[in-house]
């Protein structure tokens, strides 16, 4: 049985953590699988959206295994496979798998079907769009181990939850409720466990059928924005309005309006 599930509809990819007898714990085997699956999918231009979750019935993700990952990266355990030699020459793998510094190019919709705890809770701060399911934990448990979130967790909390809520997070590392979660904006839908796939297959669908050169630009300036003057983020996005400006895409847009059918965009 594969421990990363990738399958494609349309411009749409869905890529599923299939270790449900592990709750979807991130071993290095699944680890080199999600490095590599990124990366394909970051270079296949048919795909626009892609959605992250874990296999049914599961976590979405329970951080990384504190059986086999974590003793090779503290090395209190030496690699007796291939997949754990790889993680153990190679450590910046685990960043990759969690989409630390990793960026697709194109937006990453979590749909978190179950509990996400640590690694697990990282990679749904990597994602842009995030559909959680009512009555799932979300926590981060490093220091209660003697590690801290080392991927993108210290870095990405605060800037979608309180400080104070992020330092209670990261300090308590106890799990809170995604019910709780849900008014601090730390992601966009809170819906039965039964929904969250079709939920966030909606979004991506929507996102899918609009431009995907002016998505792709959209989602880079955001990003690109928060740590820029006001001034300086008004300049980039004048400067990517007008690159858009001169696009396949842009003429086809406003003359699919006009002639009432639906836009037909090839992403040039």
């Amino acid at each position: 049985m594969s421990v990363l599930v990738v399958s494609r509809a349309g411009h749409i990819a869905t890529v599923v953590l299939n270790r449900p007898e592990a709750r979807n714990a991130l071993n290095p085997e699944l680890i080199v699988a999600l490095a590599a699956t990124w990366d394909e999918l970051a270079a296949d231009e048919d795909v626009r959206v892609v959605i992250v979750t874990g296999a049914e019935g599961s976590t979405f993700c329970s951080g990384f295994d504190l059986g086999t990952t974590i003793p090779i990266m503290t090395g209190s355990r030496s690699p007796e496979n291939p997949f754990e030699q790889a993680v153990a020459d190679d450590p910046s793998l685990m960043g990759r798998a969690t989409l630390r510094g990793c960026d697709l190019g194109k937006p990453v919709v979590a749909a978190v079907n179950g509990h996400a705890i640590a690694g697990g809770m990282e990679l749904m701060l990597a994602c842009d769009l995030r559909v959680v399911a009512r009555g799932v934990r979300l926590g981060l448990s490093e220091v209660a181990l003697g590690l801290i979130p080392a991927m993108g967790g210290t870095a990405r909390l605060a800037r979608h939850l309180p400080p104070v809520m992020a330092m209670e997070l990261l300090l308590l590392a106890k799990p809170v409720v995604s019910d709780e979660l849900a008014p601090r904006g730390l992601f966009n839908r809170l819906v039965d466990p039964d929904d969250v796939r079709p939920t966030a297959l909606e979004m991506a669908t929507v996102i899918a059928g609009n431009a995907p050169l002016a998505v792709s630009a959209a989602r880079a300036l955001v990003r690109a924005s928060g740590d820029l003057s006001e001034q300086a983020a008004l300049d980039l996005e004048e400067a990517e309005s007008l690159r858009l400006a001169g696009t396949e895409d842009a003429r086809e847009g406003p003359a699919a309006f006009m002639e009432k059918r639906p836009p037909v965009f090839r992403g040039r």
